[in-house]
């Protein structure tokens, strides 16, 4: 356990009170009350000396309000003292070091969000007790803000909730289930799901919708359960059935605030997975890759052209199903232009960089890999198809370029060698040779470039924000609760 120091810094800057000194409410009530005594006075002594009521003296002794110079200048005379005694910033004594150590932590952010009352600090509390106490604030408050600065435990159940999607291929019949109950539910046979059925969707399940301006920023849509109202962006851009289709499935899924990072990554993964199935249902994407395969024609493209998705949508649609129906082992990617991974998956042994967690979100991809490849080629409507030769064996991978708010984004599906006989672009003469993890791979720049530019350089990094960040405490989803409860109270039908 890690000890507090007894010296540490005041949780808010001492104040300067007039003629620009700076005082220490806590220090000098401690002061005040040792000498006070010291000369063996009562508070009503020490009040009747400088016309103060006892319990004024008393808050003051506290540190729960701020002296000025005039109270300290006759205070000092009335205890006998110069006022630089009053201002001394050390400790009066250990215990009042411990004291003061017991009340800042009491009064700190982190104290008040345990919900514990307030512990008097009494002479029958132990200097030990308080040792104790200090002691597991401390350690509290360096697992806070180490979690704060490298969120471990959202880390570690994104990596736990990978295996689980790995193990089952990354398909979830009982979503699947529900989505083939659900298109079944308003008629819809096949074929690309238009923005009309998803809003007869929304009628099947009991709510209006209703698009607006003023929805809360850190909202994509809100779903009113009292009056069975969904409120949308108007000006949403991208797919306008996505915030929709989720906010449906959410509905569907009985979702309610997660208690914990794995509850929330797996209520975004059953959420997105939900909407994708209600827009590529599984009987017709089943049935058109089948047929594409046995034509040896298997294509992303096709997929998101035939369901009119987006090119991640088709793409995460495809590892859904690839494995599951068509005996395809595959790997899915999503790099940022900046080489960052921002989404993953595989179930067939790519080896993607990890952290010490297993995380691989945030880790840098290799250069040679087509997710980074495909940023240097210029023509960019059409698909990009790659051979790289890893330690583990050969990949093929077809990428494509996909633009944000965040950026340009690479999507990748790649699968080993051995499947690449039913896809389209198997004929690409694109190769790369890839050893990475070495850092001889790409990692350490050439010979050359570091003898000309390394005592020449100072780049200014470009800092990364990414889902597995920390959020807003008290909120994993980091959705401010106010907002949307007055965006709701306003809109509360009459």
């Amino acid at each position: 356990m890690t000890q507090t120091s007894i010296t540490a810094e005041p949780l808010a800057p001492p104040t300067a009170p007039e003629g620009g000194l700076t005082v220490d409410s806590l220090m000098i009530g401690k002061r005040i009350r040792q000498l006070r005594t010291e000369r063996g006075m009562t508070l009503d002594d020490l009040g009747a000396a400088i016309g103060r009521a006892a319990s004024q003296v008393s808050v003051l002794e506290n540190g729960k309000r701020e002296p000025r110079l005039s109270d300290l200048q006759t205070l000092a005379k009335a205890l006998g003292v110069g006022l630089d005694v009053l201002l001394a910033t050390e400790a009066p004594s250990k215990r009042a070091a411990l004291e003061i150590a017991l009340e800042r932590a009491q009064r700190g952010p982190l104290y008040s969000t345990l919900g514990l009352p307030v512990l008097p600090v009494r002479k029958t509390l132990s200097d030990e007790a308080i040792e104790t106490i200090l002691g597991l604030h401390s350690e509290l408050d360096r697992l806070h803000r180490q979690r704060a600065a490298t969120p471990e435990e959202a880390r570690r159940a994104n990596g736990e909730l990978r295996q689980q999607m790995r193990r089952q291929n990354n398909y979830f019949p009982e979503l699947e289930k529900a989505a083939g109950t659900l298109l079944a539910a308003v008629g819809h046979t096949g074929g690309p799901l238009s923005q009309r059925v998803a809003s007869d969707l929304a009628s099947h399940l009991g709510f209006s919708l209703h698009y607006v301006n003023d929805l809360p920023a850190s909202t994509r849509s809100v779903t009113d359960l009292k009056n069975g109202r969904i409120y949308l962006k108007m000006t949403e851009g991208g797919d306008p059935r996505t915030a929709l289709l989720q906010a449906l499935a959410g509905h569907v899924l009985g979702l309610r605030e997660p208690v914990d990072y794995g509850d929330f990554l797996r209520q975004r993964v059953e959420t997105n997975y939900l909407a994708a199935a209600l827009m590529v249902p599984e009987a017709g994407a089943v049935d058109f890759l089948t047929r594409a395969k046995n034509a040896r024609e298997l294509s992303v493209e096709d997929l998101r052209d035939t369901f009119a998705v987006s090119y991640e949508t088709a793409a995460h649609r495809f590892t859904n199903l690839a494995t599951e129906h068509l005996g395809i082992p595959v790997h899915f990617l999503k790099v940022h232009e900046s080489g960052t991974i921002s989404k993953a998956y595989e179930n067939d042994s790519a080896a993607f960089p990890t952290d010490a967690l297993g995380a691989v979100e945030g880790q840098m991809v290799c250069r040679k890999w087509s997710a980074r490849q495909v940023f240097d080629v210029d023509d960019r409507f059409s698909p990009y198809h790659q051979y790289t030769d890893k330690p583990a064996g050969t990949y093929w991978c077809t990428s494509s370029i996909q633009s944000s708010d965040q950026g340009s984004f690479s999507v990748s599906v790649g699968t080993p060698f051995a499947n690449v006989k039913w896809f389209r672009g198997r004929d690409t003469r694109h190769r790369q040779v890839s050893s990475c993890p070495d850092p001889e791979c790409c990692r350490k720049p050439p010979q050359d470039l570091s003898t000309k530019w390394a005592d020449f350089s100072l780049p200014s990094a470009r800092l990364q924000s990414s889902l597995l960040a920390a959020v807003p405490t008290g909120s994993f989803t980091g959705i401010d609760q106010t907002e949307v409860y007055a965006f709701l109270e306003a809109h509360e039908p009459a």
